[in-house]
Formats: structure tokens, sequence, C-alpha cells
């Protein structure tokens, strides 16, 4: 028989997805005075020489990397602290052989 997880829950499900797109929102905020602590340390060190071309690319490059690692740790909390990690089956469970690696 299949585990059901927490997330099949309608309430827990909305819980926890309300708290992800708080910290989401949140890191959009980080994303975004990282932009500007990176495109001023350009205009810091490059002076003049900062064109629009590399305005453009730092502020994409920094704020979608910064938005990426938050989505992708984002999921590993909500997973986590949903309790859908503890709903998965092992399929090593009975192996004998799997227990000596654990």
């Amino acid at each position: 028989m299949v585990k059901r997880s927490p997330l099949d829950n309608r309430a827990t499900s909305d819980v926890a997805w309300a708290r992800y797109r708080r910290l989401m929102r949140g890191m959009a905020l980080v994303s975004a005075g990282a932009v500007v602590l990176a495109l001023g340390w350009l205009r810091y060190t490059l002076g003049d020489q900062l064109t629009i071309h590399m305005i453009i690319a730092t502020a994409a490059g920094v704020g979608l990397s910064v938005m990426l690692g938050a989505a992708l740790m984002g999921l590993v909390f909500l997973s986590s602290g949903s309790g859908h990690d503890e709903a998965i089956e092992d399929p090593f469970e009975d192996d004998p052989d799997m227990k000596n690696e654990r």
C-alpha cells in the first residue's frame, strides 16, 4: 500500500505552499540586494567602462542565480517541513544487503 503524503491534505498543503511563497518573496528582496551590490562593486572597480550589456548580464546572472538557489532550497525545506520526505516507500527496507551499507 502506498503511504499518503501530508501534502495530499489540502489544509497542510495550503500552509506549506504559503510558507514557500513567503520565503520566495523574501528571497526576491535578497536577490535584488545582491544585484545592487554586484552592480555597485562593478561600478566602483570599472568606473566608466561599465556598459549597458554588462549591467543587464550581471543583473540577470546574479539575480537568477540567487533565485534559483532559493527556489531549490525552498523546495527542500517544503518537502522536509511538511513531512513529505517521511511518506516515501523505501524499496530496500527488507533487503538485508542494503542494511549493511547504511
